[in-house]
Order: C-alpha cells, then sequence, then structure tokens
C-alpha cells in the first residue's frame, strides 16, 4: 500500500500557505491566514499539519495535527485532533480527474468525533481538499447545535 499512497497522494507532499475566510450563523465573518503541511515518512500515511492565524494581528486561531491515509484504491480517512478539544475521524473518496490527472479532489466526512468536556459540541464535520497544479482550495462545513453551515474557505498556493 505505501506505493500507492506515494502514486496518488505524492502530490499533496509540501506545504501550502494563503487566505482564509470563515462564518457560521453564530459568529461575525472573518478572515484568516492559514498553511498546510503534509509530510511524508516513506510508509503508507501522510502526515497533516495546519495552523491559522488572523492576518492582522498575527494571532494563533486555530490547529489541527493528524494523519491521512490510504484505505482502498479510492477511500481515504483523516484522523485529527483539534486545538479547540476536538478529535476526529474522517473518511471519503479521493478522484483524479483533469485531462493530464492533474487535479487532486478528496471529499471526507466525519464518521466519529471526540469532544473535550471543556470544547463545544460539534455535531459533524465535511470538507473538501481540492489540489489543482499548486493551488490547494479547502473547504469545510460544520454542524454545530443542530445547523449545518459552511464554515471556511481558503486557497493555499504552494511554499515548500
Amino acid at each position: 500500500m505505501a506505493a500507492e499512497l506515494l502514486s496518488v497522494l505524492a502530490p499533496l507532499v509540501g506545504t501550502f500557505a494563503g487566505a482564509g475566510a470563515g462564518e457560521f450563523p453564530t459568529v461575525e465573518p472573518f478572515r484568516y491566514r492559514e498553511e498546510v503541511t503534509f509530510a511524508s515518512n516513506g510508509g503508507p500515511v501522510l502526515a497533516y499539519r495546519q495552523r491559522t492565524w488572523d492576518p492582522d494581528s498575527g494571532r494563533p486561531m486555530h490547529a489541527e495535527d493528524g494523519f491521512l491515509r490510504l484505505a482502498g484504491d479510492t477511500r481515504v480517512e483523516l484522523l485529527l485532533a483539534h486545538s479547540f478539544g476536538l478529535t476526529e475521524v474522517q473518511e471519503g473518496d479521493i478522484e483524479v480527474a483533469g485531462t493530464s490527472g492533474g487535479v487532486l479532489r478528496l471529499r471526507l466526512a466525519s464518521t466519529a468525533i471526540g469532544v473535550a468536556g471543556s470544547a463545544k459540541p460539534v455535531d459533524a464535520v465535511r470538507r473538501e481538499l481540492t489540489l489543482d497544479g499548486d493551488v490547494l482550495h479547502a473547504e469545510l462545513w460544520m454542524s454545530y447545535a443542530g445547523v449545518e453551515s459552511q464554515h471556511l474557505v481558503s486557497e493555499l498556493h504552494r511554499v515548500g
């Protein structure tokens, strides 16, 4: 499976940075800067690290760490720990598209969520990551208190 990972997910390996915007019915719309890194250790898994910060003050806003695993020919799993007290398992599909196979799309949805006692009880999370050349588009939907909404959208460019 390590060879399959390298061939299918290899285009993700690297660091992407850029700008994003967020909103949710319970918060004022906001902007952020984001950096996402996918790193290979040579095995059938990629390490994942995401950080966001306020673009004006530089204040840290959110962080996620985890692992992206290939779970079959077209299935992936993303295991995450969030800085605000949430853990989650997301599962979904991976699609290679485009005339030259230059677009990689992951569609993931939470299948298990752990919530720390002091954290907000998020009901569900789903995300779509689309890599088109050296541009990573990320969209995240969240369900909290029974309300689902598109929460975050970012466009990140490969920086490393």
